[in-house]
C-alpha cells in the first residue's frame, strides 16, 4: 500500500508499513560477509524492476492488468461500489477436497484438506520455504531494567546468527527485543510484534527535519501502551525487526535470508516472499522462546500491522506452535479476499512495489489469469490457523479509508468458520458485520473495527480480554 493512498494521517504505529518506498534503506545485515571464495559466484544483483520484468519473462507475460487508484476521480479507480464487488463470485469451498469429496471429519481435514490447502498458497501465493533453512544461534547483547508505564521490567536485546557456512558472501541477522516483568514467579506469555527498524524510523524523522516537517501525528485513544497493557497481565512482549533478515524491496530477494537460501541467485517462481521470509523470523524467535526457562512457549502470540498484518496471519497459518493472532488492517494478501472486487487488488500486489511479498507464480493473476482463477483465497488463510483463535482489527472506513476493505476481511472471517465448527470451536457468531466500536469476542473468531485510523492499538484492550481466555 503506498502513502498515496492511505495520505500522511499516520502514527509511529504505522510507520514500518511504509518506510521502505520512502527511504533508501540499506540492509540490515550487522555482520560483514566473510571473505569471498574463489570458487563463489557473487550475489546477483537486481533491481526490483529488473527482477519483477525477469519474472514476467519466466511467466512469459508482457503486460499487467495497471493497479487501480484510491483517487476517484481518475479513470482507473479503485471499487467503492459494493453493488460491483462481487466480480467473482465463486468462492473455494475449504471443506472440499480438490477431488470434489466433502471433508466430513477432523481427520480428513488434517490429513488431506489442510495440505492442499497449504500447497496451494505454497505454489501460487506466499512461495514455499526452503525444505532445510540455516540454523540460527541467539545471542543477548545487552540487558537493562527499566520502567515502562511505571511497570518494573527487564529487556533484553536479541540478535539471531544465522548460520551462512553455505553462502559466506551473505550475512543475515536477526534483530529483536524482549520484555519480561522484572519479577517473575512462573513461565509467562509473550506478544511478538512486527515492528519498525529504529534506525529507519530515526532516518525518516531526520528526512523530515530537513524539509522543515515533523513526524505525522494521528488521534489515538487515551490511556496506557499496548506494552503497558501487556505487562500489567504479567505477561511478556518481544518487538521483531523484519527487515533486519529480509529487506522490504525487490532489490533485496538475493539478499537476505531468501538469498543466503539461493546462495546469491534470483528466485524461482515457487520460491517464498518476504511475507514467508519475516514469517520464518517469528518462527526462529519462537524457538529462542522455547530455550527460555522464564517464558511460556505454549502460549506465545503474533501481531502485526499493514504488511505486517498479512505476515502476523502467514505467521499464524504456517507455524501451530503460535497460540494467537493479532492481524491489524492487513488488507489484500492478509485477511481481505482476492475475490472481492472492492479497494486493494492483486494488480496492485504484484505490481514492482509489492511483488516481493509473495511467489513469483502470483503475479500471473495480474495478467493472464485473475483472481478468480486463484486456487485460494483469504478465508482458507484464516481456516488455516483453526482451531487456535484469530482477532481481526480494523480502523474506521472514515478515517482509514476503504482501501483496505474492511467488509471483505470480515466475510473472510466468516467464511472461515466452517473450519472451526468442524474442530469443534466457534466461529464468528454472525454473518451480519458489527457497528464500529462493537466486538465480537464470543467465539474463537474474534473481530473490532475501531473509530481511528491505520493502527491496531485502539483495539488491544479488546484483543487482550479475547487472548486472555487462552494465554
Amino acid at each position: 500500500m503506498r502513502i498515496s493512498k492511505l495520505g500522511w494521517s499516520i502514527s509511529a504505529a504505522i510507520a514500518a508499513a511504509f518506510i521502505s518506498q520512502l527511504v533508501a534503506v540499506q540492509p540490515a545485515f550487522a555482520r560483514p560477509p566473510q571473505a569471498a571464495a574463489a570458487n563463489i559466484a557473487p550475489p546477483v544483483q537486481l533491481t526490483a524492476e529488473q527482477d519483477h520484468q525477469r519474472v514476467m519473462n519466466l511467466l512469459h507475460l508482457t503486460t499487467l492488468r495497471p493497479p487501480p487508484t484510491d483517487d476517484q476521480s481518475k479513470p482507473n479507480h479503485a471499487n467503492y461500489d459494493e453493488s460491483k464487488a462481487a466480480v467473482f463470485p465463486n468462492y473455494p469451498d475449504p471443506l472440499i477436497l480438490s477431488d470434489g469429496s466433502p471433508v466430513t471429519s477432523a481427520k480428513v481435514w488434517w490429513t488431506e484438506r489442510r495440505p492442499e490447502i497449504v500447497a496451494a498458497f505454497d505454489s501460487q501465493v506466499y512461495g514455499r520455504v526452503p525444505d532445510r533453512t540455516p540454523a540460527v544461534h541467539w545471542e543477548v547483547t545487552s540487558t537493562k531494567n527499566e520502567a515502562v508505564g511505571g511497570i518494573p521490567a527487564v529487556t533484553r536485546e536479541l540478535v539471531g546468527h544465522v548460520d551462512n557456512s553455505s553462502y559466506p558472501l551473505i550475512a543475515v541477522d536477526i534483530r529483536a527485543s524482549l520484555t519480561l516483568p522484572a519479577k517473575i514467579k512462573r513461565p509467562v506469555p509473550v506478544m511478538i510484534d512486527f515492528g519498525i527498524d529504529p534506525a529507519v524510523m530515526q532516518r525518516l524523522i531526520a528526512m523530515l527535519k530537513a524539509r522543515g516537517q515533523k513526524f505525522p501525528a494521528m488521534p489515538m485513544p487515551s490511556g496506557p501502551s499496548w506494552q503497558q497493557q501487556v505487562l500489567s497481565r504479567g505477561w511478556g512482549y518481544a518487538i521483531l525487526i523484519p527487515t533486519s533478515y529480509q529487506d522490504d524491496n525487490g532489490a533485496g530477494l538475493t539478499k537476505g535470508i531468501i538469498g543466503l537460501c539461493n546462495r546469491g541467485q534470483p528466485r524461482g517462481l515457487e520460491d517464498w516472499g518476504a511475507l514467508r521470509a519475516w514469517a520464518w523470523g517469528a518462527s526462529r524467535l519462537l524457538d529462542y522462546f522455547e530455550s527460555d526457562p522464564q517464558i511460556d512457549a505454549k502460549h506465545v502470540g503474533i501481531e502485526g500491522l499493514s504488511r505486517y498484518g498479512k505476515a502476523a496471519l502467514v505467521t499464524m497459518a504456517y507455524d501451530r506452535r503460535f497460540a494467537i493472532v493479532l492481524v491489524g488492517s492487513s488488507g489484500a494478501g492478509g485477511a481481505k479476499l482476492f475475490r472481492r472486487n472492492f479497494g486493494e487488488s492483486i494488480a496492485d500486489l504484484a505490481a514492482t512495489g509489492e511483488y516481493h511479498w509473495f511467489a513469483g507464480n502470483f503475479v500471473k493473476y495480474a495478467g493472464s489469469l485473475n483472481a478468480g482463477d486463484l486456487p485460494v483465497d483469504a478465508h482458507e488463510l484464516i481456516a488455516l490457523c483453526a482451531p487456535r483463535p484469530v482477532f481481526i482489527s480494523e480502523g474506521s472506513p472514515a478515517v482509514e479509508g476503504n482501501w483496505l476493505d474492511d467488509k471483505g476481511q470480515f466475510m473472510a472471517e466468516v467464511d472461515a468458520g466452517p473450519v472451526y465448527r468442524l474442530l469443534g470451536k466457534r466461529d464468528l457468531g454472525t454473518t451480519v458485520m458489527p457497528p464500529i466500536g462493537t466486538a465480537l469476542l464470543s467465539g474463537d473468531l474474534a473481530f473490532r473495527q475501531h473509530q481511528y485510523g491505520h493502527t491496531d492499538i485502539p483495539n488491544w484492550p479488546a484483543f487482550l480480554k479475547f487472548a486472555a481466555r487462552y494465554m
